[in-house]
């Protein structure tokens, strides 16, 4: 079981969630390829190739270089896409989408964690459009995602906040400096070994479903290993949920789908490229 609640009069403390693959079961970048292939922006073929991407990023996961890829791509595809467009598509889905796909064992961790007088927060390399109603369906405090920057209702193309790596821990760093959170304290939770800058950050790290590499890592560093397997809608868990209105959900949509997209162009390239709870 997690600590008692926390003491006024001590320091404020928070637990920070990646959310692919640790608060929910797939790749928030993937998941939308039937619904782009229904609103006219990828054909069938990158349906399927969505499909076994997700399909193999649920087995291995992805290293630095094929995240790197696919943020380059990410830049690439949007260029010039408009901004209203992509929500509307999106709008319709993500709720159906997303809220099937949420661990049930995340959403009991962050309800303890609620429990115990800590803040929740999602740091995710996933775009802010997607991940901050994410973040407001789970009852998170706050979110720090991915930014792309807009320019007359169009992407530019360019990212103006990239949250990866090392740059989540710095995005802890600061939330503890303006918070006041004591971050030995402070609770992490990744799927990745990528994630690894954002664990170290806190004093009470744990890998959840971790891959290959973050599993060496926690065998190393003797941080627990949780395993998440039950996905489940909020609304059976909480059937008093208060879901986000369409409108807040259309507003969420835009970088999901650019990342989505450019999943799946990175997966086309990678096949041309040899290469316990607390």
């Amino acid at each position: 079981m997690l600590a008692s609640v926390e003491k006024h009069s001590l320091p404020r403390t928070a637990a920070f969630f990646d959310l692919d693959k640790t608060v929910i079961a797939k790749s928030s970048t993937l998941t939308f390829s039937k619904s782009f292939y229904q609103g006219g922006l990828i054909n069938r073929r990158g349906v399927l190739r969505s499909a076994y991407a997700q399909f193999v990023y649920l087995v291995g996961g992805t290293d630095h270089d094929q995240t790197e890829r696919m943020r380059r791509y990410l830049s690439d595809l949007c260029r010039g896409w408009d901004v209203r467009q992509v929500r509307e598509i999106v709008a319709e889905t993500l709720h159906d989408l997303i809220d099937p796909i949420i661990y049930d064992e995340a959403a009991s961790l962050i309800e303890e964690h609620h429990a115990a007088g800590r803040d929740v927060v999602i740091v995710s390399t996933s775009g802010a459009e997607v991940v901050e109603p994410i973040g407001e369906l789970l009852g998170a405090d706050r979110s720090v995602a991915t930014r792309m920057v807009v320019e007359g209702g169009r992407y530019t193309g360019e990212i103006a906040y990239y949250c990866y790596g090392p740059t989540k821990a710095e995005a802890i760093a600061e939330l503890a400096r303006s918070e006041g959170y004591d971050l030995e304290r402070c609770y992490a939770y990744s799927d990745s070994v990528t994630d690894v800058p954002m664990l170290e950050a806190v004093g009470n790290p744990s890998a959840v479903n971790p891959d290959r590499g973050l599993r060496r890592e926690a065998a190393a560093r003797g941080w627990p290993v949780l395993t998440f397997d039950r996905p489940v809608r909020l609304k059976q868990r909480v059937p008093s949920l208060s879901l986000p209105p369409r409108p807040v959900l259309a507003a969420a949509a835009a970088m999901g789908a650019a990342m989505a997209t450019a999943g799946l162009v990175w997966y086309a390239n990678r096949k041309r490229t040899p290469y316990a709870r607390v």
